[in-house]
C-alpha cells in the first residue's frame, strides 16, 4: 500500500513539470519553531525546511516572503505571495477564502500560560494573536480577550502584568515556559482545536495546490515528515 501512494505522488509530482518555476512562500517569520528569522536575518525552522523539501520534490524554486499575520490573508489574494505555510490551522472559516493542502502538522494543543497555575482563564484577561483559532476560542470562552498582532507581544503582556494568560499553540509556548526559569507557568487544561496545519492557496490555483498536496502525502507514506517534525518540536511530538 505504501508503495502505491508513493508511486501516486511522484507522478503527481512530475506531471506538468518541465522548467523550474518559482514560487514565492509567504511566511510570519515570528512563530519559532514553525518559522522566525535567523541570525542570518533569512526564515528558518520547522517550514522554511519543509517548503524548501516540497519545492525540491516538485521541481519547483521557493522564494521566501515575510508578511504580518494579520494581514497573510489579503496579501496572498493581492498576489504578493503563492502560498501562505505559517503555522496556519485549518479551519471552515478560512476554507471560505482559501484552499489548504492537506495537513503537514497533525491536530495539536493549544494551551494556557501564566504566571501562575490557578490564572484566571475563563474570567480574567487572556491574550491571544489577531486572527487565530486561540482568539476566536478565548473570544467565546468567557474570558476577555486581549488581541496582539505579535506573538511575542501576546506573551509580554502576560510578563508585565497586562493579561491574566496567554493562549497559543503549545508547541510554541512551550519552550517559553522551559527557558522562563519558572516565571512562566501552565494554566487550566489543553485544548484541542483546528484540522491541523495546511498551506493556505488561492483558490484558482489548484495545479500548484496538488503538487505541494503530493509532496505531503510521499513524506507522510515513508516517514520523513515525521522526523521533520521530531527534529523541530521533539520527540513527543504530535505525529502522523
Amino acid at each position: 500500500m505504501k508503495r502505491l501512494i508513493l508511486g501516486t505522488a511522484i507522478l503527481a509530482l512530475s506531471a506538468g513539470v518541465s522548467l523550474a518555476q518559482t514560487v514565492r512562500m509567504g511566511t510570519e517569520g515570528a512563530y519559532p519553531p514553525y518559522n522566525f528569522i535567523n541570525d542570518k536575518g533569512e526564515v528558518d525552522g520547522f517550514e522554511r525546511e519543509l517548503g524548501d523539501k516540497l519545492c525540491e520534490m516538485a521541481g519547483l524554486t521557493c522564494e521566501w516572503v515575510t508578511t504580518a499575520w494579520d494581514s497573510i490573508i489579503p496579501n496572498l489574494q493581492s498576489g504578493n505571495y503563492d502560498t501562505i505555510i505559517a503555522g496556519m490551522s485549518i479551519t471552515e472559516e478560512r476554507e471560505q477564502v482559501v484552499d489548504f493542502t492537506q495537513n503537514y502538522f497533525p491536530p495539536a494543543a493549544s494551551a494556557y500560560m501564566a504566571l501562575k497555575a490557578d490564572a484566571d482563564i475563563k474570567g480574567g484577561v487572556v491574550a491571544a494573536q489577531t486572527g487565530t483559532i486561540q482568539a476566536g476560542y478565548v473570544a467565546e470562552s468567557g474570558a476577555t480577550l486581549l488581541e496582539f498582532a505579535t506573538p511575542d507581544e501576546t506573551v509580554a503582556a502576560v510578563r508585565n502584568g497586562e493579561a491574566d494568560a496567554v493562549f497559543a499553540d503549545k508547541d510554541f509556548l512551550a519552550p517559553v515556559v522551559a527557558e522562563s526559569g519558572g516565571q512562566f507557568v501552565w494554566a487550566g487544561e489543553d485544548v484541542q482545536l483546528g484540522g491541523g496545519v495546511g498551506m493556505a492557496l488561492r483558490e484558482s490555483d489548484d495545479e500548484l495546490r496538488a503538487k505541494f498536496d503530493a509532496g505531503i502525502a510521499a513524506m507522510k507514506a515513508d516517514g520523513s515528515l515525521n522526523e521533520l517534525i521530531r527534529k523541530w518540536f521533539g520527540a513527543d511530538a504530535a505525529t502522523f
